[in-house]
């Protein structure tokens, strides 16, 4: 009894001996990893980029605007690299990839993050739109990981994640452009996580549902829209998305949305520090509803 007093007294007073073994052996049990990331200052990556800097980790971080992470600069110092990226300049693309690998030595996870929001019914938007829309979301994540990947090969190791979306997984009024973006983006990286993973390169997708930041309001890109499609259901979605409906509370309408960018930061870092697990991550109760059992044929298994 005596003895095990004696070491919970060891193990709680913080200037034992003992305590500061546990620490160091916690400090050698944690490996700095390097990630890189676009589309670092919006959303959920945000708060993916400052977790990994508060625990330690380096990160690459790409920003469409300069500046925008001079803030988090000044506090971490050598531990954030940054660098402007315009994921529709293909080649700027190459450039930022080889520049962060040949500075940074290696780069463990490989996050593409970057995307465009665009809400209309299908005639309703331009073709200017829905080529930003697949530059963006489709070619600008496609050059991303294909100029990571023969540093990823060379290193023999790494980890490629994919955020997409629920909507990866359906369609409906208004979001048909924005889905068939993502489903591109799903069968694309689906067929790359097996062509890679003999190579020792991990992917996951990662189909985030609803989340409480700006991007589906604040930075949402909307079609001109057609008065025949006012009173559709694509017409009052995208209403209701601009805030154009009478008595509806903006603030009360974002609360509603249930999923949380901190919780899912935090699950996307620990997929990452894993290394494993199912090709496609979930995130978000109302993502589940979509995603299993989903409306297409077979993904309940993929």
């Amino acid at each position: 009894m005596q003895h095990l007093m004696k070491l919970n007294y060891l193990n709680n007073s913080p200037n034992s001996s003992f305590q500061k073994i546990l620490q160091k052996r916690r400090l050698e049990e944690f490996k700095m990893q390097t990630w890189f990331i676009t589309g670092a200052s919006g959303g959920l990556a945000s708060r993916i980029t400052q977790k990994l800097l508060e625990r330690g980790d380096r990160v690459a971080a790409t920003v469409r605007k300069e500046g925008v992470l001079d803030d988090l600069q000044k506090q971490y110092g050598s531990q954030l690299w940054q660098a402007q990226l315009d994921l529709t300049n293909v080649q700027q693309i190459g450039k930022i990839v080889e520049r962060a690998f040949k500075e940074l030595g290696t780069i463990d996870v490989v996050l593409n993050n970057a995307a465009y929001g665009l809400y209309g019914a299908v005639e309703e938007v331009s073709d200017d739109q829905i080529e930003q829309l697949f530059t963006t979301n489709v070619f600008g994540s496609l050059r991303v990981a294909r100029a990571a990947l023969p540093f990823l090969r060379k290193q023999g190791r790494g980890q490629i994640i994919q955020i997409s979306s629920m909507a990866g997984q359906y369609s409906v009024p208004a979001m048909g452009l924005y889905s068939s973006s993502k489903w591109a983006v799903e069968a694309a990286f689906e067929a790359l996580a097996k062509e890679v993973e003999p190579l020792g390169i991990k992917t996951t997708i990662v189909e985030p549902g609803g989340i409480r930041t700006d991007f589906a309001a604040g930075k949402a890109v909307f079609g001109n829209q057609i008065e025949a499609y006012r009173n559709t259901e694509a017409g009052k979605t995208i209403s209701m998305m601009k805030g154009n409906v009478p008595n509806l509370d903006i603030e009360k309408l974002k609360k509603m949305v249930v999923g949380d960018p901190d919780k899912m930061a935090e699950q996307i870092v620990r997929r990452a520090d894993q290394g494993e697990g199912p090709l496609r991550m979930a995130l978000g109760s109302d993502c589940l509803l979509y995603t299993s059992p989903s409306p297409r044929d077979g993904a309940t298994s993929r």
